[in-house]
């Protein structure tokens, strides 16, 4: 196929090895995209060792406060401006196997011949120790008192998908024009899952790529809202954080995405604080991954 102009949208907070080393494997396989990347005030020299190594990496500066949702809409938006084909988002923990981008670019292709041009496709990643499937497409829970959005194990055949964690997305530029940026209504949570539904009600597709594109390693819950280790006040504190479920965040994912009774749902998370992951029966929004995003 042709090569696609293609923007590669990043963001990163005191990581630089883990950083350099998910650039080393982005330019292993393509030099062909511009790199646009966050640096989100990073105090470990992630900026300077990325310019000695990548200088031709678009590199923006954020004042520490931006959080995955805010460096990636800052990349997202410089990017956009210059119009390309295609966009991907990578999160810096994530190392992509030989060929991944070519892959999920061909994926397209085949969709736009099918008539799906408006879509958005997903690669799936594993651990790199257990070989376990951790990140890629999601698809909302059949349960009927759920809101949940389960991960989606992928298979051997292009799968179709309610929403997405935003460790590898590729995003074509029909998309873009629908449905823009990502919103900064959200702080570091949530802003994946959101634009994935706003693209769905504007008539986009989302799909998972068949296999793995690469590894990333699973957040764990220990010592987060989830670990029934912690005190009722200590996940209560946790649950609240911009790693969580802050208010006005939830609230506003609630309303949007929730329908009629989104206050049933919004209440969710802060009961199973509460009462603790093993202990409640009703599932949230999200399982205990929740920080999928994290930096």
């Amino acid at each position: 196929m042709k090569q696609a102009n293609l923007a590669v949208i990043m963001t990163c907070y005191n990581r630089r090895n883990t950083t350099l080393a998910c650039l080393h494997a982005l330019y292993e396989q393509t030099n062909y995209c511009d790199v646009y990347l966050t640096d989100d005030g990073s105090s470990d020299g992630t900026a300077q060792a990325i310019k000695a190594e990548y200088p031709e990496v678009h590199i923006l500066q954020g004042n520490g406060n931006l959080f995955w949702v805010g460096g990636m809409h800052l990349a997202f938006g410089r990017a956009i401006r210059n119009q390309y084909d295609y966009y991907l988002w990578l999160n810096d923990d994530t190392f992509l196997e030989a060929n991944a981008v070519s892959r999920l670019l061909q994926i397209h292709q085949n969709l736009i011949k099918q008539g799906y041009s408006d879509s958005i496709v997903v690669g799936s990643t594993k651990d790199p120790i257990t070989g376990k499937a951790t990140y890629g497409g999601a698809v909302k829970s059949k349960k009927w008192y759920s809101n949940k959005f389960e991960f989606l194990k992928p298979s051997s055949v292009i799968q179709k998908c309610d929403a997405m964690y935003g460790n590898c997305v590729l995003i074509p530029k029909t998309v873009v024009a629908k449905v823009g940026n990502l919103d900064t209504a959200f702080l570091h949570t949530l802003g994946d899952l959101d634009y994935a539904l706003r693209a769905r009600k504007l008539g986009c597709q989302i799909w998972a790529a068949p296999g793995y594109v690469g590894t990333c390693t699973k957040n764990s819950i220990r010592n987060s809202w989830v670990d029934t280790n912690l005190s009722i006040l200590e996940r209560l504190n946790k649950v609240l954080q911009i790693k969580a479920f802050p208010l006005k965040s939830w609230t506003i994912f609630c309303s949007r995405h929730s329908g009629k009774t989104w206050i049933f749902y919004w209440f969710l998370p802060y009961i199973r604080a509460i009462i603790g992951y093993k202990n409640l029966a009703i599932s949230s929004t999200f399982s205990e991954d929740i920080n999928q995003s994290n930096l």
